[in-house]
């Protein structure tokens, strides 16, 4: 078996031919066959590589030997345990593993070819090696906010002009994208011209050949503890965002955990830090001047000045309308900043940030108003999966006016400060999930003078149901019941988008002036 790297970085300054041509008749290992993995491997084949791809999941490797003629695909035999299958695909001695997110580091499906001194990468990796142009890439992670703020940027970009669709963890793989193109707003399927990339700790650790254009890591807190098996393995995967950054490297300045991997960080000679500021900003930085969001990084007088992006009035339409008013959650404007520190960077003009923000609209699933009924406010922020994400829909919330919707898998999280800090917001909290244990625990800790009513385990419908029945019976007019669960959906949903698609069907069977199941 050979222990030579396959690839080397100086293949990312290669043409796309040669690129490309590396992998013809090159064997390689493909490890996990979902969504990135099947993709990965598809592009592989076509690339004219010998790949031999493998899964612990029988029912899935099946799918995929049917659907990936191209590719040799090892089935789990009966019995056959993880130690003996990546023994199987080792044994063909493939010169490059390719290896999915999600796959605890633990597993001998990822550690078996590390320990053998294979050279792993990514479908991120891959896409980089085969992309057709220079085309600059942007990459957003954190543990909260990714999704938005990759979109905002996407929305940034497209309203300068160039073909920029949001990518990463949403729903197009990234090497399908650099084989084939993908389509612009007319239908016409092309490269883009801007790649805004959202890219979680999970992606980013194995990944090292990409040099994206610039870069940000909007904060980083306690989560997929259950993967990582330490906080300082999750951060170190999170740095990885900062690797080879050829411009710009985006940060928020009251993020000390950011800020650190900036200050760490292994760029490109000439990158530099730019920093986002709530106050007024300094030469490099983004910040706030009089309600205005100022740019005094990328602006060519910005030794001298600044040049207004925003104000708070482009963001209004994303906000929660109440009886004060339209409340705008803080993370929102950090969103936004972020977004257009990656746009500028990657070329859009001052003007085009303020009208790619006010064409804007949220993911379905991320502070969305979901129904109005008898004075109380339905909030779908489903996608707040973790702690982090829901302090951030509760600090939107006034103090005592919050009927927390909570529960599902915790990922090996400790809730006390997210209740300690955010009990103030709550008026009551149901809790929906299998295991409510790391929840009760937390607000016994915390929060005991606050009403807790438990919904039974059950069909996604009764539970659904059954909480927000529970949240109507709690609330008072002016109040919001906020499904923010603090916890992954898969222990009763499909996937997040299931959890929230559901509240927001049942909510909007509620009828007005009435209580009780519908």
């Amino acid at each position: 078996m050979s222990h030579v790297p396959f690839l080397a970085a100086s293949a990312a300054g290669e043409d796309v031919a040669t690129r490309r041509a590396r992998f013809a008749g090159a064997r390689v290992l493909v490890v996990g066959l979902g969504l990135t993995g099947a993709d990965s491997a598809r592009v592989l084949a076509e690339l004219g590589a010998d790949v031999v791809a493998l899964d612990s999941r029988p029912a899935v490797a099946e799918r995929a030997a049917a659907e990936l003629p191209r590719v040799r695909v090892l089935v789990p035999g009966p019995g056959e345990d993880d130690d003996a299958l990546v023994a199987r695909g080792l044994a063909t001695d493939p010169r490059l593993v390719l290896v999915s997110p999600g796959i605890p580091l633990h597993s001998s499906l990822i550690a078996a070819p590390r320990a053998a001194g294979l050279q792993l990468v990514t479908e991120f990796d891959l896409a980089w090696l085969v992309r057709s142009d220079d085309a600059p890439w942007l990459f957003v992670t954190g543990t909260n906010g990714k999704t938005t703020t990759t979109q905002m940027t996407s929305a940034l970009l497209r309203a300068g002009g160039l073909h920029a669709p949001p990518l990463g963890n949403l729903g197009v793989t990234l090497p399908s994208v650099a084989l084939d193109g993908i389509a612009d707003d007319a239908g016409v399927v092309r490269a883009p011209q801007a790649w805004p990339i959202e890219i979680a700790a999970l992606q980013l650790y194995d990944t090292s050949f990409p040099q994206p254009q610039a870069a940000v890591c909007l904060n980083v807190a306690e989560d997929h503890l259950d993967h990582f098996g330490t906080m300082e393995r999750y951060r170190g995967a999170k740095a990885l965002v900062y690797h080879g950054v050829r411009d710009a490297c985006v940060y928020p300045t009251w993020e000390e955990g950011a800020r650190e991997l900036v200050e760490e960080a292994d760029v490109v000679e000439g990158a530099r830090a730019v920093g986002l500021t709530l106050g007024v900003p300094l030469v490099g930085q983004i910040g706030v001047v009089e309600g205005a969001v100022v740019d005094r990084a990328f602006h060519a007088r910005r030794h001298t000045e600044g040049v207004e992006l925003f104000v708070r009035g482009d963001l209004e339409h994303l906000g929660t309308p109440g009886p004060s008013g339209v409340a705008l959650a803080p993370h929102l404007v950090t969103n936004a900043m972020a977004a257009a520190a990656l746009a500028r960077s990657g070329g859009v003009a001052p003007e085009a940030v303020a009208e790619g923000l006010r064409g804007f609209r949220l993911d379905a699933h991320r502070s969305a108003v979901v129904g109005v009924v008898d004075g109380v406010t339905y909030v779908n922020d489903s996608k707040a999966t973790n702690a982090h994400a829901a302090a951030a829909a509760l600090r939107a919330v006034p103090d005592g006016t919050a009927v927390w919707i909570a529960g599902g898998d915790a990922k090996g999280a400790n809730l006390d400060d997210l209740v300690r800090r955010h009990a103030r917001a709550m008026r009551a909290v149901v809790l929906i999930g299998r295991d409510p244990t790391p929840w009760t625990q937390a607000l016994q800790r915390h929060a005991s003078h606050l009403p807790v009513i438990r919904v039974p385990d059950g069909d996604t419908d009764q539970v659904m149901t059954a909480a927000v029945t529970a949240a109507r019976e709690a609330a008072q007019p002016g109040d919001t019941v906020l499904l923010a669960p603090a916890g992954a959906s898969w222990d009763q949903f499909r996937n997040y988008g299931h959890r929230g698609d559901t509240f927001a069907r049942v909510v909007g069977e509620l009828t007005p002036g009435t209580t009780g199941e519908q």
